[in-house]
Formats: structure tokens, C-alpha cells, sequence
């Protein structure tokens, strides 16, 4: 189900995109979780955790500036991907014992709930 008349006129950049604002969201708890993991960790798991936050953000950001619907469909396809892989990684956190349960918990289910909204966006985005 794609938006409504009245939604795509509220649409005016990126930012109004609720895929980008979810997306958004998780950026800025990336980096306060990542803030808290051990210095050591500076050039692997919080550099990859905030390298793959961001491209989202930026992938969303990108596809809402392509023409083409397969364009845009590829972006946003590729933002899920990060998404995917930012899952994983905190999972990895919480793991290797870097992170506290209830804490992964919170970040990985506003990753989820991000990853819920993008498939509205890219649904719609295919659907035309």
C-alpha cells in the first residue's frame, strides 16, 4: 500500500521520510551504545556499528534523491542490508560480553522497528 496524496505532499526532503527519521534515530543510539564499548574497540566493532548506522541514513538519504523508482529501490534495498549488518554486530556485543542484556535489547529493537518502517518505504517504492 503505497502513500497517500496527502502524505506525499508532506514529503519535501529526506528528512520527512519516516524510514530516514527511524533510521535517524538508531544513529544517534549507535553512537551513545558505542560510546560505552571498550577502547580497544575504537577501529573494529564501533567503527563498523557506526559506519553501518550511518549508511542507512545515507543510503535512505540517496535513494530519495535518485528519479528512477528501480533507483530508489536499490538504495533503500541496500540501507536494509546495513541494517542487517548493524544487527549483527550488536548481537556480537552483547556476545563477547560488551554490552549489558537490557541495553542490546533497547538498540536492537529500535534496529528492528527502523528495519519494519524501511520495508513500508521499500514496498512502496516498488509498488510504484
Amino acid at each position: 500500500m503505497g502513500q497517500s496524496t496527502t502524505e506525499k505532499s508532506l514529503i519535501q526532503t529526506f528528512e520527512d521520510l519516516h524510514a530516514w527519521q527511524y533510521a535517524h534515530k538508531v544513529v544517534l543510539a549507535v553512537y551513545g551504545f558505542t560510546g560505552a564499548l571498550p577502547d580497544d574497540e575504537r577501529y573494529g566493532l564501533i567503527a563498523q556499528m557506526r559506519r553501518a548506522a550511518v549508511s542507512v541514513t545515507s543510503n535512505i538519504a540517496e535513494g530519495y534523491g535518485r528519479i528512477s523508482r528501480n533507483e530508489k529501490y536499490r538504495f533503500y534495498v541496500i540501507a536494509n542490508g546495513s541494517l542487517l549488518e548493524l544487527q549483527n554486530q550488536i548481537i556480537v556485543t552483547r556476545d563477547v560480553g560488551y554490552a549489558q542484556p537490557q541495553d542490546v535489547e533497547v538498540l536492537l529493537g529500535a534496529v528492528i522497528t527502523a528495519r519494519k518502517v524501511l520495508w513500508g518505504l521499500i514496498r512502496s517504492t516498488k509498488q510504484g
